[in-house]
């Protein structure tokens, strides 16, 4: 199963999902993450959390949703934050799709210690996430169950 994350810049919170997924995921599991109008680089702070927490970052890099054209995924997750006012991107196909909005700890303001704390707290909650999604019993649902799971762990 091929799940795609999806916010904006895909420059923190779909690469923590990417990274995090993949670090957790049994095979026959795999991330990508891509942004609708993705900022070329990652956050310096994303990969140092996600090393920080014995998490690979070989091969993390930001782009775009055309990137897998060709390699179409099953499951679209966007994890922008609707709340923030942020216009979360749109991926049209036959992939089951679901939100699970995060807030941006990229934009949390304060001395390095708050900024730290934000970004480990957002990496715990999407960690929550994927281990819910992880336990899934995949080969007894069906689609529309699956759809349901994926929006209950969206409001974990």
């Amino acid at each position: 199963m091929r799940v795609l994350f999806m916010c904006t810049a895909n420059s923190c919170r779909s690469i923590l999902s990417e990274a995090l997924f993949n670090h957790l995921a049994p095979p026959g599991f795999t991330a990508v993450s891509a942004g609708s109008f993705p900022k070329g680089q990652v956050l310096p702070r994303s990969l140092s959390t996600l090393q920080q927490a014995g998490i690979a970052i070989a091969g993390l890099s930001s782009k775009g949703n055309d990137a897998f054209a060709d390699n179409p995924p099953d499951i679209v997750i966007t994890v922008c934050d609707k709340a923030a006012g942020e216009t979360c991107p749109v991926y049209f196909g036959p992939a089951l799709k679901a939100h699970w909005g995060l807030e941006d700890p990229s934009e949390v303001k304060g001395d390095e210690t708050t900024v730290d704390a934000a970004f480990r707290a957002t990496l715990a909650h999407i960690e929550r996430r994927c281990k819910a999604f992880l336990a899934l019993p995949f080969t007894t649902l069906g689609r529309d169950e699956l759809q349901r799971e994926l929006d209950r762990i969206g409001a974990l």
